[in-house]
């Protein structure tokens, strides 16, 4: 399953064998490379950025480091190998061959799940195109680039499922994902966590954590398709994803690091004075980790969900590791707990497992995401400070579903509005907050120099030093 760079569209499809898709997706190209040109990273410039490119789909040996002028990056089509003897894993369809070609009566269902995904790829490219110009070193850098060339490719992984098949409403789709922009006020992207903004490397930090772990959880979920082409990209996209939550996580271990470097140093635990050092407090970190984590928790949807029911039934997205599962992946007459507020406080209710996916995949999520702030922890408690992070309640800044009526603060007490407005400041960031963060975000440019608020790494890419340089400015 080795890529061929020698075609137009790296790809490891044979997309020579099917002329009519080869030319409509070398149409799509250019396109493809404008969108790059006006809504990329910002600041690259003539700059050789110390990449990976992926050169197979096996996993060992799959990726080639070097350096590649962002300009010339190559962008494909990647799909693990099929499986032989496939089958549909779970729904109505459990047990036949999986399919190779779309089922007509699931065909706008497949297209939507298709599409909602495919749009998050560029958006975060989008949301992310000016961090560059603020980079606290070219470590990071060059992590950013990394993260947007993939994002990059993820797009064409999906906008490939589209041209290959669903005819003209694929290419119109296609066409669509790079006309829609992240927060357009007339033509936003699908999802509201991609419109909002990624100000500072913080906020860069966060999202890579926590919103592309949704990422990962949603791909895992279609990777189980009973469509194949689907499945079989999205097990790929997830051997590239994983580096992307990589970024987020070490990311803020070191912000958390040299925060309490500053503390110790110092003897304080005055976020006033910490800031005063020119170091991002804990207690700001934390709000900042409230906001994103409660953002994310709105990408798996409503509780209660018709549309989850219709994808699970009809085999086109399972569970987090619906194989591994032992139930009897039908879900008929199985329940879930899901939440709402009685009595004016949270309360447990039992709703059918089929349509309380969606909550489902987040208590998957969230497990996930807190054994995360588990680590952030161990940085800390290593350097004997006396704070913890954590993710707040699933409830708390809710915008979408039935808890999105309620006002429920980050332990999970339902609030008054008096009440949430007095507390707000110390739950989210504030203006004060992000005016602070970003008046940090100075560019460090050199190697083996980082930002005062940042810790450097504990090692370097693909066994390279710390102080490499992983981009060349020409």
């Amino acid at each position: 399953m080795a890529i061929d760079y020698t075609e137009k569209i790296p790809n490891n499809v044979d997309l020579a064998g099917n002329r009519t898709l080869q030319r409509a997706l070398e149409h799509w190209q250019p396109e493809f490379l404008n969108w790059w040109a006006d809504m990329g990273p910002e600041g690259t410039g003539q700059a050789d950025v110390y990449l990976r490119t992926a050169v197979s789909v096996e996993p060992k040996g799959w990726a080639h480091f070097d350096y590649v002028n962002m300009r010339d990056y190559r962008w494909g089509i990647f799909l693990t190998p099929a499986e032989a003897g496939r089958q549909v894993n779970f729904g109505a369809h459990k047990g036949e061959p999986a399919w190779q070609e779309v089922p007509g009566e699931y065909r706008s269902n497949l297209r939507r799940l298709i599409v909602t995904q495919g749009d998050t790829e560029p958006a975060s490219v989008e949301q992310q195109r000016h961090l560059g110009l603020t980079c606290p070193s070219l470590y990071d850098l060059r992590n950013l680039f990394q993260v947007n060339v993939e994002e990059g490719r993820h797009l064409w992984a999906m906008v490939y499922l589209l041209h290959a098949y669903f005819g003209r409403d694929g290419r119109e789709e296609a066409e669509a994902l790079l006309e829609r922009r992240s927060g357009d006020a007339d033509n936003p992207r699908i999802l509201g966590a991609f419109n909002e903004k990624t100000p500072d490397w913080l906020s860069f930090f966060m999202f890579t954590f926590f919103t592309d772990r949704d990422g990962k959880y949603q791909l895992c979920s279609l990777a189980e398709s009973g469509f194949d082409p689907l499945a079989r990209t999205c097990r790929f996209m997830l051997t590239e994803e994983a580096h992307h939550m990589f970024v987020g996580e070490s990311g803020i271990a070191r912000v958390v690091q040299r925060s309490c470097e500053a503390m110790l140093q110092h003897r304080t635990d005055d976020p006033a004075r910490i800031r005063a050092l020119g170091v991002i407090d804990l207690p700001t970190v934390q709000r900042y980790l409230n906001f994103h984590f409660s953002v994310t928790m709105d990408l798996f949807g409503a509780d209660v969900s018709s549309n989850a029911a219709t994808f699970y039934s009809t085999g086109l997205k399972g569970r987090y590791d619906e194989t591994k599962l032992a139930d009897d992946h039908l879900l008929v007459g199985a329940t879930y707990p899901v939440l709402e507020v009685r009595d004016g406080k949270l309360a447990s209710v039992e709703a059918p497992a089929l349509n309380a996916l969606n909550e489902k995949l987040r208590d998957d999520y969230i497990r996930d995401a807190a054994a995360g702030v588990e680590r952030w922890n161990k940085v800390i408690d290593k350097a004997g400070v006396p704070f913890r992070l954590k993710v707040p309640h699933k409830a708390f800044n809710r915008k979408i579903g039935p808890l999105a009526a309620a006002r429920i603060d980050p332990d999970g007490n339902v609030v008054s509005a008096a009440e949430w407005a007095a507390s707000v400041d110390r739950w989210l960031p504030s203006a004060e907050d992000r005016a602070f963060v970003a008046s940090l975000m100075g560019r460090v440019a050199e190697p083996g120099r980082f930002a005062n608020w940042i810790a450097p790494p504990a090692r370097g890419i693909n066994n390279q030093p710390v102080d490499f340089e992983y981009v060349r400015f020409n």
